[in-house]
């Protein structure tokens, strides 16, 4: 498992980093719209919510890599996405029916695919910069949680992050399961399982922690 394996598997995964990074954006992007319209926000401030959390785990990372100007800051697509979903999304949002918890269950789900897809663009990114596999987990870990957590304390609201439910040590498991099957079997189908076992994971918890409070 030597860093040379890892990063020319990163090499065959080039394709799909760009789409996977841009959906996990457009995810985030959503889930701020609807945590803004749940504080209370107008348009603008779901926008801006939306940017900060779409790009915040991505722009920590190439900081701590170095990657300077940052992934999105010479690349429009990013905002091209991110600002129409949460305007999108705000207005969704808004007319979902208010006190039955469904704005909050579709953040949640919605908060759940975006921690998967970033935590695995993120290990993909560190492996591709030649960083250690190990320090790739924690940068991953870092993509896919910074983002949410950064949603959270603009809307005064204490993060997942720092809750007990599993959030960043879901990541972290799911990111090294994926470092551990690469040089096993060809990078896809890799990445596909390990996406499903942290989605999977967190919806588990997700569930209980539903049960609980109608208990």
């Amino acid at each position: 498992m030597c860093r040379h394996r890892y990063v020319s598997g990163m090499e065959d995964l080039s394709f799909i980093i760009l789409p996977l990074t841009l959906l996990a954006t457009a995810v985030m992007a959503a889930s701020a719209s609807i945590q803004a319209h749940r504080a209370e926000m107008d348009a603008f401030g779901a926008t801006v919510l939306a940017i900060a959390t779409g790009m915040g785990g991505g722009t920590l990372r190439d900081l701590f890599l170095g990657n300077t100007p940052v992934f999105w800051i010479n690349d429009l697509r990013y905002m091209s996405v991110a600002i129409p979903v949460a305007l999108l999304g705000f207005l969704l949002a808004s007319r979902m029916p208010s006190g039955n918890g469904q704005r909050l269950n579709v953040l949640l789900h919605l908060d759940a695919i975006g921690l998967a897809l970033f935590t695995l663009t993120g290990i993909q990114v560190a492996l591709s910069a030649g960083v250690h596999p190990m320090m790739a987990i924690v940068l991953g870990c870092i993509t896919g949680t910074a983002g949410g957590m950064i949603r959270d304390l603009l809307c005064n609201m204490t993060p997942s992050l720092l809750k007990e439910d599993l959030y960043a040590t879901i990541s972290l498991i799911g990111g090294g399961l994926f470092v551990a099957l690469s040089p096993l079997m060809a990078e896809t189908p890799a990445l596909a399982i390990s996406f499903t076992s942290m989605l999977l994971a967190r919806i588990v918890v997700l569930a209980r922690a539903r049960i609980a409070d109608a208990t």
